[in-house]
């Protein structure tokens, strides 16, 4: 578990749903994953499968507190659809109260970050959301953010991974108390590219794991939150196997070497996701 700044805890291993867009296919994910152990589930409303996902975790039979579930605002628009909307991801998701909600892209124009800002801490404090935080925020965002934020972002979700190892940001975030959430920690499949994959496999072989947990145990072993994706249930169990995979200091400084500040996703600073509609 990791606590954030308001107290609430959840757990640091999740299972991302980004591209699953079969409701069958996404219910089966859901419930396997449940069986493998996983508890925090990371959707979006850009996904498109907030409501399977919402019937899977019902028809699972789960109590929803043993249950945690992070989803993101798809864009900005008026305080009022804002709300709409948030209110809409209840109703899918078939529960009370979300455990995480984010805003998925920051907006250019810095009083709309703060407008939805606004409403998330409204619904925050109605008792509808236990924790609010952003997504793929720069730093420079984040700062025009706090000059008005009443309550203070607990998490930032970025692209975080070997070829993007964010020290410098995650270090920013630690010294405001706000946590980091990875997403793309497998860097979209060039974890087998060189010169990343000699480093992987040497580790990997260290610790008698696969070169998916050691990228997974590497972000775990700094605080970050990981939230690997994918639907086969080989690696379901692989990736959710990767908590018990302890990386030393010279594994994580190693890794840690690899950085390229290379993005495989969208530079937030110039995302076309952030406008408001």
């Amino acid at each position: 578990m990791i606590k954030f700044n308001n107290g609430y805890e959840i757990p640091k291993l999740g299972l991302g749903t980004f591209l699953m867009q079969d409701d069958n296919e996404t219910k089966a994910v859901i419930k396997k994953a449940l069986e493998v152990g996983y508890r925090h589930f990371d959707t979006a409303q850009m996904y498109r499968n907030e409501k399977a996902i919402g019937e899977a975790l019902k028809e699972s039979g789960y109590k929803r507190e043993d249950i945690y579930i992070t989803t993101k605002l798809a864009r900005h628009h008026s305080k009022e659809e804002t709300k709409a909307l948030i209110m809409q991801s209840l109703k899918d998701l078939q529960t009370d109260y979300i455990d995480l909600l984010l805003i998925h892209w920051p907006n250019h124009d810095d009083k709309i970050n703060l407008q939805t800002w606004q409403v998330f801490e409204e619904l925050y404090e109605q008792g509808y959301l236990k924790a609010i935080g952003v997504s793929n925020f720069t730093r420079y965002q984040m700062e025009q953010l706090l000059k008005g934020a009443k309550i203070k972002p607990v998490v930032n979700q970025i692209e975080l991974h070997p070829a993007l190892s964010q020290v410098p940001t995650k270090s920013y975030l630690d010294n405001l108390d706000i946590r980091t959430t990875s997403y793309g920690p497998l860097m979209r499949g060039h974890m087998f590219d060189s010169p990343f994959i000699e480093v992987f496999e040497e580790i990997a072989k260290k610790h008698d794991a696969t070169v998916a947990q050691v990228l997974i145990a590497w972000g775990l072993a700094r605080g970050v939150m990981m939230i690997p994706k994918t639907v086969n249930e080989v690696r379901l169990v692989e990736n959710f196997g990767a908590s018990n995979v302890k990386l030393d200091e010279s594994d994580i400084l190693k890794i840690n070497g690899l950085n390229a500040g290379r993005r495989y996703y969208t530079d937030p600073s110039n995302n076309p996701l952030g406008n408001l509609i």
